[in-house]
């Protein structure tokens, strides 16, 4: 007899952090390629990257009635290398200790390798599509066990990772913000594929079976649909693309450079990173077993 993991909130903060982490490095990596003027912004990628990791371990530690009461048990993750998890800490570990060691460089004021960077982007992606990786272990839960979940939260990974790294901009190097057209248009990108990819999974989720089924409609007209449709769908994922839309498109250009425009920015910013921890939150406590009617004797 085999028995599955059943999770709850802290593990959506740590799937969230994770992802983030690795968002905040490819965003760094991808400023360095496309803006190597915003030195600054680079740096904050740099740092938030194995800060917010760190945190989402910590907390995965304290989860689960087992990192405090079975230590060994993270230990024994290694030795079984046929399973997500036992990758996932092998990715994560790699991610640390890249994303520290380019931290070191930028302490030192030296220049990050640039073998050094792609490799860390390279851990940032596969940290992003492990966090949705994990939840498909559990084969009796309809919505995790989805081939859509991996991409679906490496693609909100770096649209949360980019909202960080711009959030901190606004606030700290706002005219440096104001150069970085090229990511913010990337970004603005991502949360019109979220939706689309969102729609596909709980699609595909209700086709497969009754407890997908009544998953899905948890999310839509159930227990949980103000947070899907309020907190998800407006404040997370239509929100911010509308706004940016008209940041980018419509709003003059004198207007979009200005301090307002900026604020305006970062609001959308926040509702991304809401709507990010608010996909893998409702993800995971919206999600239904399959049940196996057993015949009367």
């Amino acid at each position: 007899m085999t028995f599955e993991p059943i999770w709850g909130s802290i593990i959506a903060w740590y799937l969230f952090l994770a992802g983030l982490g690795g968002g905040a490095f490819i965003t760094a990596g991808f400023l360095r390629f496309r803006h190597p003027e915003a030195v600054h912004l680079r740096k904050i990628g740099h740092v938030m990257a194995p800060v917010v990791v760190a945190i989402g371990l910590v907390l995965l530690i304290f989860d689960a009635k087992a990192g405090l009461h079975s230590p060994l048990r993270f230990a024994l993750l290694l030795t079984n290398f046929g399973s997500v998890m036992t990758w996932g800490v092998v990715f994560l570990a790699a991610f640390m200790v890249v994303s520290l060691a380019v931290l070191v460089f930028d302490v030192l004021k030296r220049k990050v390798p640039l073998a050094l960077e792609i490799v860390g982007m390279a851990c940032g992606v596969c940290v992003g599509m492990y966090t949705g990786a994990l939840l498909g272990v559990c084969q009796t839960f309809p919505l995790w066990n989805n081939a859509l979940l991996p991409i679906l939260f490496l693609v909100s990974a770096l649209s949360t990772g980019a909202a960080a790294v711009l959030c901190c901009g606004i606030v700290l190097h706002p005219e440096e913000f104001n150069r970085v057209g090229a990511l913010k248009r990337a970004h603005y990108c991502l949360p019109l594929i979220e939706l689309v990819m969102v729609a596909s999974l709980l699609f595909v989720t209700a086709s497969v079976s009754d407890a997908g089924f009544n998953s899905v409609m948890s999310l839509l007209v159930g227990d949980y649909a103000w947070l899907f449709w309020i907190g998800l769908f407006l404040v997370g994922l239509a929100g911010p693309s509308l706004v940016e839309t008209w940041l980018l498109f419509f709003a003059k250009r004198s207007f979009e450079a200005s301090r307002k425009a900026q604020w305006i920015s970062f609001g959308a910013d926040v509702g991304v990173l809401i709507g990010g921890f608010l996909l893998r939150y409702l993800v995971i406590v919206a999600s239904l077993p399959l049940t196996m009617a057993v015949p009367m004797l």
